[in-house]
């Protein structure tokens, strides 16, 4: 797995968008860069909201996107193009990552309350469900730190790919990575469910020393850590309480309508982390 040749940065003005791409240019320092803004367009009757010159009602957010943009990329401009269209933001962001063939999608996070973080229609949310690249969630003032990378893994196919991932970037920056895998039962079942709950753990232990056998052969250090209860909810404690600078999780990608109003963990873990999220797809 090798570096991103083409990013896409999703932007729309705000302070988490401008850290996004600020980030963005500072811990890729190769690839080429597209900052894609997206404006909602108007289908409606124009005679009926009284609006005569909506082409120029709408240059004008585009025209600010633009500069702001433009003020962040001004050094590596070489590198970088900016575009603005019209639509629905989630669409646009998912089509053009495509159509241009971006193979990582960097996204901000505002720095909302807590339960607004965790509901899972948000942009970021859909874009994760409908597109089959990787995803980079950057919280609101947050930076990356490729020193102190977190994975969190479940032994499947994605989380397989976000191990990967993380080893390309720990090898690359000599970080060293903690591995940790959460066993989902609730404390109250540990009394009533010993045998269950001892099956799960050693699933646990079994998927992470597998991460630390490919952590061997790759010569990263390595610690693992098997966490028990809510994974969403022990994979950002864990992230918070260690300083982590970035968290690789997988995602199966999956669509529905169940899939963007539940959430999967990876998007919890999104609406939670106090660091950057890598969501890796398996490819």
């Amino acid at each position: 797995m090798g570096d991103y040749s083409k990013i896409l940065v999703a932007f729309d003005g705000s302070e988490s968008s401008e850290n996004a791409l600020r980030q963005t240019l500072a811990g890729f320092e190769q690839g080429w860069i597209k900052v894609l803004g997206v404006v909602p367009g108007y289908d409606g009757d124009l005679e009926m909201v009284g609006v005569r010159d909506l082409e120029g009602l709408l240059r004008g957010p585009t025209d600010d996107l633009k500069q702001r943009a433009s003020a962040i990329i001004a050094a590596d401009s070489s590198r970088a193009e900016i575009e603005i269209v019209r639509g629905e933001a989630y669409q646009q962001i998912v089509d053009c990552a495509e159509k241009e063939s971006c193979n990582l999608i960097v996204m901000g996070r505002h720095g909302l309350h807590r339960v607004e973080r965790m509901l899972m229609g948000s942009v970021t949310a859909k874009v994760i469900v409908h597109s089959a690249k990787d995803v980079l969630v950057v919280p609101s003032g947050g930076v990356i730190g490729w020193n102190d990378i977190l994975l969190a893994t479940d032994g499947s196919a994605s989380g397989d790919a976000a191990l990967e991932r993380a080893l390309v970037y720990a090898r690359r920056h000599g970080s060293g990575l903690a591995a940790v895998s959460v066993v989902d039962m609730h404390p109250e079942y540990y009394a009533d469910a010993g045998a269950v709950v001892d099956k799960m753990e050693k699933k646990a232990s079994t998927v992470l020393e597998h991460v630390r056998e490919r952590a061997g052969q790759e010569g990263v250090e390595i610690t693992t850590h098997v966490l028990r209860g809510d994974p969403a909810a022990e994979i950002t404690g864990f992230s918070a309480k260690n300083g982590a600078g970035i968290t690789f999780v997988g995602s199966r990608g999956q669509s529905g309508l169940r899939k963007i109003v539940l959430g999967s963990v990876a998007q919890k873990v999104i609406g939670l982390s106090p660091s950057p999220v890598f969501v890796v797809k398996p490819k």
